[in-house]
């Protein structure tokens, strides 16, 4: 089934302001980026990018999402000029899949202003490949069909678009099946065109199988996912390879904790070790705690090193390429602290790595020494859930 492709937007004005001077500057940077990964250019199934669908609808994504959690606060204060310049080289770059949620501080309102610059300053066919991707939090409040309405419109202007790419919809009470109402009226809006594919944050495999069972066409479901948390594997996966659902994932690098920056340290003592000073490194630190804790966690740091040295790449580049490769994953989330730091040479060797069968024997035996984070936390999503 063909993709879906993102609308252009384009009107005479922006066409006029696109001047050969513009284009020629562009030409020269994608030129000049020779280690660029092009995942925008990339044909559907290959190793860059990947095709979400259920049914008739369908995105094409990049493997390698931007996660943009880190523009809500407690990563450093994000210039707004200097995170949509950022954007736009990570587009550049061919990395052209942002994730955002409507409660992510200015995130919705950066990707407005990214896109309209990716419209007026780089040529159609990269403004054809940008995926914006947000999700809808909202509480556990009636579900009607105005509701709805109006709290998707509120992220379409906000990011300047007539369609969300995807809509990820995310539900905090399980004993109220409200949940269903509002996907019957985020599909609705997805017919009338308002939202292109319709998709899923933090649900379990329960609600996911009651979701489909209610034709209910999502195309994704996003988790928590690493290789401290194998639980997407346990139940989800499967139920993914039955009914074609896939996974995107965020956690993967643990906030950076699956890192060099951590590899031969001891948080046990005060002071000793990096500061554990955002909301990720704090969030991820508590999930080492719950599967083995901080010694069994340099274990698998040193394994990690050890195969990341073998093939010339970086720790996170071993643990990010090990989810890509684990049954129904689409794409991995990495954080990008817009204006402040980038790793677009990370990424582009995520793409060129394969980890062989003696370096994935090693990390599953590390792995594996964890405890059952199925049984502590339950499904994915229900660390959220918990009372």
């Amino acid at each position: 089934m063909a993709a879906i492709t993102q609308r252009s937007f384009l009107n005479l004005t922006a066409l006029k302001s696109f001047t050969a001077e513009t284009r020629t500057r562009y030409e020269r940077r994608k030129l000049g980026a020779n280690s660029s990964v092009k995942c925008s250019q990339t044909l559907e199934g290959s190793a860059q990018s990947v095709t979400v669908s259920n049914g008739k609808d369908s995105l094409v994504i990049c493997r390698v999402l931007n996660g943009m959690w880190q523009t809500s606060g407690g990563w450093g204060r994000i210039d707004r000029d200097d995170a949509v310049d950022s954007m736009l080289r990570y587009a550049d770059a061919g990395l052209s899949t942002f994730d955002m949620a409507d409660h992510y501080g200015p995130a919705e309102d950066l990707y407005g202003i990214f896109i309209n610059r990716v419209r007026r300053e780089r040529p159609p066919e990269l403004l054809e490949s940008i995926r914006g991707l947000t999700k809808w939090v909202p509480p556990p409040v009636k579900m009607t069909s105005s509701y709805v309405r109006e709290s998707i419109n509120i992220s379409r202007k906000r990011m300047d678009v007539s369609s969300l790419d995807m809509l990820q919809f995310h539900w905090w009470d399980y004993s109220n099946s409200g949940y269903l109402d509002a996907l019957k009226h985020l599909t609705d809006l997805k017919e009338e065109g308002k939202i292109k594919t319709v998709a899923l944050t933090n649900f379990d495999t329960e609600r996911l199988q009651i979701i489909l069972e209610n034709d209910i066409p999502v195309v994704s479901n996003q988790v928590q996912h690493s290789i401290v948390d194998m639980r997407p594997q346990q139940k989800m996966a499967e139920l993914c390879k039955l009914t074609g659902v896939k996974l995107i994932t965020y956690g993967t690098v643990m906030g950076g904790l699956l890192s060099e920056k951590f590899l031969d340290t001891n948080l046990t003592i005060p002071f000793a070790g990096p500061p554990l000073n955002t909301p990720s490194l704090q969030k991820y630190k508590r999930m080492v705690d719950a599967w083995g804790g901080w010694s069994l966690f340099q274990v698998l740091l040193q394994t990690l090193k050890r195969v990341a040295s073998k093939h010339g790449v970086s720790i996170p580049t071993v643990a990010v390429k090990y989810i890509l490769d684990q049954p129904a994953v689409a794409g991995s989330m990495i954080g990008v602290r817009l204006g402040l730091s980038e790793h677009l040479q990370d990424t582009n060797a995520i793409f060129s790595l394969a980890l062989d069968e003696e370096d994935v024997n090693s990390i599953e035996e590390v792995s594996k020494k964890g405890k059952n984070l199925l049984k502590i936390i339950g499904d994915c999503g229900d660390e959220y859930r918990r009372a």
